[in-house]
């Protein structure tokens, strides 16, 4: 992409992303688009922290609550949907500002990512299943055959790169090593600029115990007990998104408010640190809004 100016706006959780893209945008004119895997889902609203009916009104906001949480979105199943939309915006000549704390999204913009496609639910099982009925030695020797590349890269006991490895190469007929080679960046260089808001830890720290708070107060217990409701998997994303597994326990009889409540500052606190440390190590060259 050339024209025009994109600004990719990243950092953790809590740090206040959402609202300086409002200011920026209400300025600009700038369509703010979503490069945050939780704020996907519909389902999420106040465990994303997604912006709110009023706030996506006062700026054109696109890819927010787009997905249900039966439906897993992948890295490239974001980068296939961003792709028109960044096109179309071009086409107009308007400014866009990619909001988000998801480091794999802006990689695959500024970097590439291989545009792998989703591996099926029941293959991701038959590749877990298979690695536990016959052990690493066997299952390695086995995907030795049909990506040698990968089995050979891939450290012992890594169950999960291991079977992934497997189960893209008998889904799609080529083994994942290739796919990762075959990667070009979403955005030309030149055609953008990074941001990323980096609070002091304490501040940030002390910014996700109140986000928990507020979350409870908007609703938070209600949204858990309808993502419950639905007996979804919960190896699905929007299942693992911070909160819905410290909150569903609370709805089980399993632990107090309280608990649950502590729990879940403590999960924010464990996936902003995440962040923070995702965002300096893989973006030095940005620049740092505190």
């Amino acid at each position: 992409m050339s024209d025009p100016l994109i600004t990719l706006l990243a950092g953790p959780t809590a740090s206040g992303k959402s609202r300086r893209a409002l200011e920026m945008a209400t300025r600009t004119g700038a369509v703010i688009v979503n490069a945050d895997s939780q704020q996907l889902y519909a389902d999420l609203r106040v465990l994303s922290a997604r912006p709110s009916a009023a706030e996506e009104a006062m700026a054109e906001h696109r890819l927010y609550g787009v997905a249900d949480a039966a439906d897993a979105w992948s890295v490239g199943r974001w980068t296939r949907a961003v792709t028109p939309v960044l096109a179309d915006l071009a086409a107009e000549g308007r400014p866009v500002l990619l909001v988000g704390g998801t480091g794999l999204y802006f990689t695959s913009l500024t970097k590439g990512l291989a545009d792998i496609p989703d591996i099926p639910i029941d293959m991701r099982n038959a590749a877990g299943a298979a690695y536990d009925a016959d052990g690493e030695a066997v299952f390695r020797r086995r995907l030795a055959e049909i990506d040698p590349a990968a089995e050979a890269r891939i450290e012992a006991g890594d169950r999960q790169r291991l079977t992934r490895a497997w189960g893209v190469a008998r889904h799609t007929g080529r083994a994942l090593s290739d796919w990762t080679a075959d990667t070009t960046p979403l955005l030309a260089p030149g055609s953008w600029t990074g941001r990323v808001i980096e609070p002091a830890r304490e501040t940030l720290y002390a910014a996700c115990d109140r986000r928990v708070a507020q979350m409870v107060e908007t609703g938070a217990l209600d949204e858990v007990r309808a993502l419950v409701a639905r007996g979804l998997d919960p190896a699905l994303p929007a299942m693992k998104a911070v909160g819905v597994r410290e909150f569903a326990a609370h709805l089980a009889g399993e632990t107090t408010l309280d608990a649950a409540m502590e729990a879940t500052r403590q999960a924010t606190r464990n996936y902003a640190k995440r962040q923070l440390t995702w965002f300096r190590n893989q973006t030095p060259d940005w620049t740092r809004i505190d």
